[in-house]
């Protein structure tokens, strides 16, 4: 890695690359030597962002538009109408109106998507899901705009068109779509010592949520609360789902994307059509500058996170979504999300890549949306605050491209004295409304990181040490199949030179099995801390892990000659326990059981294999069952269930199905009777049976 050209590492440990004979001078597109290319112009190393840097507003402003009409990023999603409940008061907290009392609900529209692909891209890649939610308060709308994962691959702003560019398709080729396994992505991260944590993250099964409904959810930056007194109190938000947190398996989900390319939308619908709501509890993370400047990271950061054990999350409310959109291009694709958008009691702080998302995301909207009246879509109007003809929002701003009101009088500016002649005066300021928290801020402008942001490996480790050890084999795994695909392998070296510094078995795994010596770790800029583990972060025999069969689906396989009283006595149990029982048959229509009667199956066989469900029971006669043994499908179907960790319940008629499919006994391969019981989780303790994982 010598031939590239660097200056020392910046105060915060970012990588300055700069030119030389090789490589011209970068400018802005008016001709200007760009100095720091990876800073914004800051008041002080952790003071706000200026909107006079002009460097920055321009890179941003150009990524912004780099799209029409589809999102950049984000293009691929779903959504669904709910509501949030307060079920503890934060009255002395904030202001905020949605957490005044207990019980009062807010109406919400959230929506979930993957950030990689196109909007025709499938639904499971290996990929950080947005996590966004709109909470129409009585004091305008309030936009929280996360992800399911609590970091972010950088630290300033600056750097997120680079990251874009560098993970989405390759620009000459056009591929890989919804994929980071290749060259561009892969140097950017190597050369990126800070989104070490996140990749770490990527690389883990968080990438690979089960369904919205079981994936946990992140405010990712620090925000403060504000209460009547003017008391400030930094916050970080997580959603914490109700059906507990699941995922799928690397193999599970490349079947998944050919099986069902709508496999997470479909899920969200069927789940609200059914009354299966999604649940989320909201819970807040609550501390004051004292302890901020107590930890061994930066609040600042959004490559760090407050370990729970370190700082409990507190539950503060729920969200249930209960309305999927009854148009999905008027609302799934045209609400706008805006980071800015807050409501008085809640303001930001001066996390760089906050205040770079406050610029971006509005100019973003007026690009896609194609006007400034984006706002008068109904998805994205305010609906809490109204005046007495029901306009939601009142101001001076006038005209512009698909006005849809149509104001009255003259009076689009003030100060005005208008009223005093009989007329409309218009709307006026009130001294209660939102207020940014007068922090006092001082310093030079300055481009420059702070050196509190320098230490980008401790919580890496933090991350890897933390993990079960399934959920380390899954991690080493994916970076041997993501390297494997990059081609040039001065990249691959250089990304496990980084991986020395998080956990030296990990860098050494990898290396294996990419067949690779392991290089010397790279130079670090702050010393690498070995933090206590955090279960929290597990999914795995975590905190969030839940065995339980509520919302989610049970495949029962059967077939012409199958018992009727086994078969109806599985249907209910499955119902019962809170499961939805999915029935699957050689033949749709009516498949004859051992009395005569006959019943429709739901799916075929063809058409819905074991990926898409969470269990399966396979009820057989011995004649069915002689016929599926020499059927490829149905041998798969139970071969992917047991290779995929499910629970699988027969009767005696089908062991030769399950025999001929390699299936060796353990805890989840269980009679109909226990079938149930078992069916609530996934058998981790098979995996070495199955796979070999780095």
């Amino acid at each position: 890695m010598t031939d590239i050209k660097t200056r020392p590492a910046g105060n915060g440990g970012e990588t300055h690359q700069v030119t030389d004979a090789d490589h011209p001078v970068l400018t802005t597109n008016h001709g200007t030597p760009v100095s720091d290319n990876q800073n914004q112009l800051k008041v002080g190393p952790r003071g706000p962002v200026l909107l006079e840097d002009e460097v920055y507003r321009e890179k941003m402003n150009h990524f912004d538009h780099e799209r029409i009409p589809e999102r950049i990023v984000h293009a691929r999603g779903s959504a669904a109408h709910g509501y949030f409940e307060c079920t503890d008061s934060l009255a002395d907290i904030t202001r905020a109106d949605l957490f005044q009392k207990k019980g009062q609900r807010t109406e919400v529209f959230a929506r979930f998507s993957t950030v990689a692909g196109g909007a025709g891209s499938v639904d499971t890649p290996r990929d950080v899901r947005g996590f966004a939610v709109k909470f129409y308060t009585r004091e305008g709308n309030w936009d929280l705009v996360g992800n399911n994962i609590p970091v972010f691959f950088i630290q300033d702003a600056m750097k997120f068109p680079d990251l874009i560019h560098a993970a989405k398709m390759e620009a000459d080729r056009g591929y890989p779509q919804a994929a980071t396994a290749h060259d561009t992505f892969w140097d950017f991260i190597s050369l990126m010592p800070e989104a070490t944590h996140m990749i770490m993250w990527a690389m883990s099964d968080r990438t690979l949520p089960r369904s919205f409904a079981t994936m946990e959810g992140f405010g990712i930056h620090t925000f403060r609360f504000v209460n009547a007194e003017g008391k400030s109190t930094f916050v970080k938000f997580h959603w914490k789902p109700r059906a507990g947190l699941a995922s799928t398996i690397w193999d599970e989900t490349v079947k998944i994307a050919g099986a069902d390319p709508d496999f997470q939308r479909r899920d969200l619908f069927e789940r609200i059509n059914r009354g299966d709501y999604p649940e989320w509890d909201l819970g807040v993370q609550l501390f004051d500058e004292e302890f901020a400047n107590s930890q061994p990271y930066d609040v600042l950061d959004a490559t760090k996170i407050i370990p729970e054990e370190v700082l409990p999350v507190r539950i503060v409310g729920k969200m249930v979504l209960d309305r999927y959109p009854d148009n999905f291009f008027a609302e799934t694709e045209q609400v706008a999300f805006c980071p800015s958008h807050m409501v008085p009691g809640i303001d930001h702080s001066n996390d760089p890549l906050l205040q770079g998302r406050l610029f971006s995301y509005q100019d973003t909207q007026i690009k896609r949306l194609g006007s400034t009246n984006w706002h008068q879509l109904p998805i994205n109007q305010a609906k809490g605050r109204a005046d007495a003809a029901g306009c939601p929002f009142l101001n001076m701003q006038r005209d512009g491209h698909m006005q849809m009101q149509v104001p009255k009088g003259r009076a689009n500016y003030e100060p005005n004295s208008l009223h005093l002649a009989g007329e409309p005066g218009g709307p006026r300021e009130d001294p209660n409304g939102f207020k940014s928290f007068p922090a006092e801020e001082s310093g030079q402008k300055l481009r420059i990181r702070a050196e509190s942001f320098a230490d980008h490996y401790s919580q890496a480790r933090l991350f890897w040490r933390s993990m079960d050890k399934a959920e380390q084999a899954h991690i080493a795994s994916a970076f041997v199949f993501e390297l494997s695909k990059v081609s040039i392998p001065h990249i691959r070296v250089a990304q496990l030179a980084n991986l020395r510094n998080v956990d030296e078995e990990l860098a050494q795994r990898v290396a294996e099995g990419l067949a690779i010596d392991v290089p010397a770790a790279s130079p670090t800029s702050a010393p690498v801390l070995d933090m206590a583990p955090s279960p929290a972060l597990r999914i795995v025999r975590g905190p969030l892990e839940k065995h339980t069969l509520e919302g989610r689906t049970v495949g029962i396989l059967f077939a012409d000659g199958t018992d009727r009283e086994e078969f109806e006595s599985t249907v209910a149990a499955v119902k019962a326990a809170g499961g939805h029982p999915l029935t699957i048959a050689p033949k749709v229509g009516a498949v004859p059981l051992s009395d005569g009667t006959t019943v429709a199956a739901d799916a075929q066989l063809f058409g819905q294999p074991s990926v898409t469900v969470d269990a399966c029971a396979v009820i057989l006669s011995a004649e069915a069952c002689a016929k599926l043994v020499k059927e490829g499908a149905a041998v798969q179907w139970v071969m992917d269930a047991f290779g995929h960790l499910k629970a699988i319940g027969h009767n005696d008629a089908a062991k030769p199905l399950l025999d001929k499919a390699g299936v060796e006994p353990d805890a989840g391969i269980t009679d109909l009777e226990a079938f149930v019981d078992a069916a609530k989780q996934r058998y981790w303790d098979r995996e070495p049976n199955v796979r070999t994982l780095a």
